[in-house]
C-alpha cells in the first residue's frame, strides 16, 4: 500500500509542477523515452541470440556433413570433424 501512497503523492507533485494542461505532453514524452530505451536494450540481446543461432546452425551442418560421409561425431571436437571432413573430401576428389 506505501507504493500506491508514494506514486499518488509523486503524481500530484509532477501535478502541482506542470500543470494540468502540460501533463498529457509530458506522459507522451515519458512513454516515447521508455518505448526508446526498451528498443536500445533488446537489441544487444537480438544480436547475441542471433549469433549463437547461427553458430548452433553452423555446428550442426558440420555434424551433419560428417554423418553422411560416415564420420564419427560423438565426443569430438568440432575442429577435429571439420578436419575430418577436409580429409575425406580430398580423398573423394583424387579417386
Amino acid at each position: 500500500m506505501t507504493g500506491n501512497t508514494e506514486l499518488l503523492f509523486i503524481l500530484f507533485i509532477v501535478l502541482l509542477l506542470f500543470g494540468g494542461r502540460k501533463l498529457p505532453e509530458l506522459a507522451r514524452s515519458m512513454g516515447e523515452a521508455a518505448r526508446e530505451f526498451n528498443k536500445a536494450t533488446q537489441a544487444p540481446t537480438q544480436y547475441i541470440d542471433e549469433k549463437v543461432r547461427k553458430e548452433n546452425d553452423e555446428r550442426q551442418a558440420i555434424i551433419d556433413a560428417a554423418k553422411k560421409l560416415g564420420i564419427e561425431v560423438e565426443g569430438r571436437e568440432l575442429s577435429d570433424i571439420a578436419q575430418d571432413i577436409v580429409k575425406a573430401a580430398s580423398k573423394e576428389e583424387a579417386s
